[in-house]
């Protein structure tokens, strides 16, 4: 059988693999946050006809006589370029201006000591409860327990703040008031936890001037709003006013975040290749890696990185190309044909 026939079924191949990764990439335009994807060819093992000749005293050198035997798909590689920012004006709606990704979980909510997830050395040690995925995706919304959670229900992990001793939640889910104002307040880089922005938290009773009447008398003060500032703090204004500290959103970053697996929903999760993930450090950390991530947008969206003339393009060459390795396969055809006649 002739060998053009066999490189021209694996160019059907390869070609097929491609259009469905630039398919895959036309259909997710519309995707928040979606990286797209790209594949690589590499050609197979050439077989070699006659082996290179050095020069001699009567001859001069002579070169490898080799035929390519077709090409085989070398790779497909996730393109991690960040997309344009989409304004939405929606508060729970978040992006990531630059490196970093946020961390949601699947798994039993994680409040001050019930169910933590240990970290250390910005890093995760112990999340046996829990499954930890990444996404680029902040369409985040609330349930009816004011926990922060994506679009699936996956919750959404941060940071626990604390100040002098005391924890801005309670293993019961509660949120204690923490003076946004205040120069001792700091994240708790021991562990995550679930993220809430809730209707209410406790907090003492205030006078008109804001100053504590009874600090043991405490109450459930309204949250009017809130706001997330570009570090991921999480700032709720309570209804006489005070500003309040409810946590702080986490994001981990990779050296090879293109080795991440796609798990569907806008989620990642690690692989052997994608690197140990790095958690940006907490308010007022005394380990500051913070300035190797991006910053945190509330109101927008990050958008989909699908460059729609790129995609035509390759859909065009790849179909070209397609349709040639086909045509070589009726070409083999014809001159083997051609053969079986010479018989008559």
């Amino acid at each position: 059988m002739l060998r053009s026939m066999y490189a021209g079924i694996s160019g059907m191949k390869v070609n097929q693999t491609k259009m469905d990764v630039i398919g895959n990439n036309i259909a997710n335009v519309g995707t928040t946050a979606f990286k797209s994807q790209r594949t690589r060819f590499q050609d197979v093992l050439s077989q070699s006809e006659g082996r290179a000749l050095g020069p001699s005293v009567n001859l001069g050198g002579v070169n490898p006589r080799q035929i390519g035997l077709g090409v085989k798909l070398a790779g497909i590689d996730t393109l991690v370029t960040q997309g344009m920012m989409q304004p939405t004006s929606r508060p729970y709606d978040v992006a990531v201006d630059g490196e970093g990704y946020f961390m949601v979980a699947r798994g039993p909510e994680a409040y001050g000591d019930k169910n933590k997830i240990i970290i250390g050395d910005h890093e995760v040690k112990d999340a046996s409860s829990h499954e930890i995925y990444y996404s680029r995706d902040g369409a985040f919304g609330v349930d009816h327990e004011g926990n922060l959670v994506t679009s699936d229900g996956y919750r959404v992990l941060g940071y626990i703040m604390k100040d002098g001793g005391k924890s801005s939640m309670n293993a019961d889910g509660t949120i204690n008031y923490m003076d946004a104002d205040s120069k001792t307040l700091e994240a708790d880089e021991s562990q995550l936890g679930t993220l809430k922005i809730p209707e209410k938290i406790k907090a003492p009773k205030l006078d008109k001037d804001g100053k504590p009447l009874d600090p043991e008398q405490i109450v459930d003060v309204r949250i009017i709003s809130f706001s997330i500032e570009k570090n991921g703090v999480i700032k709720g204004v309570r209804e006489d006013g005070n500003v309040a500290v409810l946590g702080q959103v986490a994001m981990a970053s990779f050296s090879n975040p293109a080795g991440m697996e796609k798990c569907g929903g806008n989620l990642y999760q690690t692989s052997p290749n994608s690197g140990t993930p790095v958690i940006r450090s907490g308010l007022n950390s005394k380990t500051d890696n913070s300035k190797g991530y991006g910053a945190v947008l509330q109101g927008m969206l990050e958008m989909s990185n699908v460059d729609l003339s790129e995609q035509f393009t390759d859909m065009i060459v790849t179909t070209r190309a397609f349709q040639a390795s086909g045509k070589m396969i009726s070409t083999g055809d014809e001159i083997l044909q051609e053969i079986i006649n010479l018989k008559r």
